[in-house]
């Protein structure tokens, strides 16, 4: 029997498996034949996993290939699960008498230890580093760049470090599988060093490491490395390939240098919806919600189809320029798009009404508007905006429903809410118990922080932080703008620090909140006009948000703060946002 035509379809794979029971192994290239439909059923997206572990069910002595191919196929399945249970199938019958089962080898390795990966099963993944170490394997690179992709992928960057720092040859595959573990495991700055020492080193990044660094400085706002990065990928010729583009793009957007990123998006040639995605969002969280509705116009023109991000990032536009009528149109048209809206997106209209003032529209919105059960943040926002808008009694009712704490009990954020609507209606009682119900739970607070790149280091403030090494400088700074604010009129929103005690204390703690330590030492290390930008972690409070007005006015500074909604554009006293956040 002649070698068979290019398989394409399972009815083809299913009549070639016909023939080749028909004539039997005596035809030459009936192995050939057998292999080749195999990895179709296994590897083809129109393939069938079923038939093919029937294929290698029935094989007599399947060699390694049948094996290797298998494992990896469960490995990219929905359930990984078969994956590990058919390499420990393998494992285990190849000790048993008398049965010929092949022994994993460099290729089996890498595959099993993907789905590891994906079922976040540390433990798993540890036994199988020990066959590894057993099976004499532990210097082949490709098997320790499997096992540092693994522990980065369970949530354990120390153990992906230890591995990459035994390995005694390193590729461009180790450095990138590391710089990626320490991004996804929120890391950015350990991420950013590292790649700085993989160019010491002379080995060259690849497309994927650039776009996992990009990603380091998107999270930290390094721009000055983030624009040796694009620097880099402009000698190399990668900026106008989509993935390389739309990191640039996300990068300059997240520094707080939208014209840069839109300078990226015009470069960028054969734009996907990932890079719209990323220019829309980028314009809307800076509050250009009228350029991200004509880009995501433009898109449409295109003939690129939105997908649940870029919906997410049109309904951001709408709730940052005050679009409730537009974004409950947007929300709806994703029918049209063959999108099913998420929490993601329904949270966005709530966040729109909450931020009018119109909680009653919000809490119809949740119970009975939206098709999906809320979730503890929705929750979350209403709530936050009874606080702000001083709906004491809506705040209680939901507090008695107790919403909140009976669908997390490990939310944090959801205790010091509840804790702070209790101490801003005076019931420090309540208070109280929402602390020892945090204690009770080992839960803890996030603390507010803020980062400020200087001269291409990363430095990090919390609140009433000390640790610095310039920290009597800055907080003799922080005293002398704060008297030069209080001339100009400010007044310490007291009424934010909800504790018990007297209002000098309060107002002491305001002064020293993460983002003003920030913008003192900005101030002292940069030469005047130069723009400070500021990546904090929380929402910026109302006095932090008075106080930086002011300061970008009396010391003629424009301050870009990306807070975790959006961006404030502090510029001659003004902000942005508008005072709408």
């Amino acid at each position: 029997m002649a070698l068979a035509m290019e398989i394409s379809t399972m009815a083809q794979a299913m009549q070639l498996h016909a023939r080749l029971l028909k004539s039997g192994q005596e035809d030459p290239t009936h192995f050939q034949n057998l292999s080749k439909l195999f990895t179709f059923s296994a590897l083809s997206p129109s393939g069938d996993l079923t038939y093919a572990r029937h294929i290698l069910t029935n094989l007599r002595t399947p060699n390694s290939y049948y094996y290797n191919t298998m494992i990896r196929a469960y490995s990219d399945s929905p359930d990984p699960t078969r994956s590990i249970t058919l390499f420990l199938s393998m494992h285990c019958r190849r000790e048993q008498p008398g049965v010929v089962v092949p022994g994993p080898d460099k290729f089996t390795y890498p595959f099993v230890l993907k789905a590891c990966s994906k079922l976040r099963n540390t433990q798993m993944g540890k036994q199988i580093h020990g066959l590894i170490l057993k099976s004499g394997l532990i210097s082949d690179r490709y098997v320790n760049n499997a096992l540092i992709h693994m522990y980065a992928g369970c949530g354990d960057s120390g153990l992906a470090l230890k591995v990459f720092d035994e390995m005694s040859e390193r590729d461009v595959v180790s450095w990138t599988s590391m710089i990626d573990g320490f991004v996804d495991n929120n890391r950015p700055i350990e991420a950013i060093k590292l790649f700085e020492l993989m160019m010491e080193s002379g080995v060259d990044p690849n497309e994927a490491t650039l776009v996992s660094v990009l990603r380091a400085c998107a999270d930290t706002g390094a721009l000055r490395i983030g624009e040796k990065v694009h620097s880099f990928v402009k000698e190399k010729d990668l900026s106008m390939k989509a993935n390389v583009g739309t990191a640039l793009i996300d990068m300059y957007a997240k520094c707080g240098c939208i014209d840069d990123a839109r300078r990226v998006f015009d470069e960028t040639m054969d734009k996907d919806v990932y890079a719209w995605t990323a220019m829309i969002s980028g314009l809307a969280s800076h509050g250009l919600s009228e350029e991200a509705m004509e880009h995501f116009e433009l898109m449409k023109s295109c003939n690129v189809k939105p997908d649940e991000r870029t919906m997410t990032a049109v309904l951001s536009a709408c709730r940052n320029a005050g679009w409730i009528g537009k974004g409950l149109y947007h929300i709806r048209s994703m029918k049209k798009y063959k999108l099913r809206p998420t929490i993601q997106h329904y949270g966005c209209i709530v966040d729109t009404f909450v931020r009018a003032g119109q909680l009653d529209e919000a809490e119809q919105f949740i119970r009975k508007m939206m098709p999906i059960d809320p979730d503890v943040v929705l929750w979350r926002t209403l709530l936050w905006g009874c606080k702000v808008h001083g709906d004491v009694e809506r705040s209680k009712r939901l507090l008695k429903d107790v919403e909140l704490l009976k669908m997390d009990s490990r939310d944090c954020g959801s205790y010091v809410l509840l804790g702070n609507v209790y101490a801003a209606t005076g019931n420090w009682k309540e208070k109280a118990k929402m602390r020892e119900l945090m204690n009770q739970r080992g839960l803890v607070k996030t603390p507010g922080s803020s980062r400020i790149e200087i001269d291409g280091n990363i430095h990090e403030f919390t609140a009433g932080d000390s640790r610095h090494v310039e920290a009597e400088h800055i907080y003799a700074k922080l005293d002398e703008m704060e008297q030069n604010v209080r001339r100009e009129g400010y007044d310490p929103k007291v009424s934010e620090v909800l504790l018990e005690i007297d209002d000098d204390e309060k107002a002491s703690q305001l002064l020293h909140h993460s983002e003003k330590l920030a913008v003192s030492f900005g101030l002292i290390r940069t030469d005047p006009g130069t723009v400070i930008r500021i990546v904090k972690n929380l929402r910026s409070c109302e006095d932090c948000h008075s106080f930086m007005k002011l300061i970008s006015k009396l010391y003629q500074r424009e301050i870009i703060i990306r807070d975790r909604i959006r961006y404030h554009h502090f510029k001659d006293g003004e902000c942005s946002c508008g005072d709408r956040w």
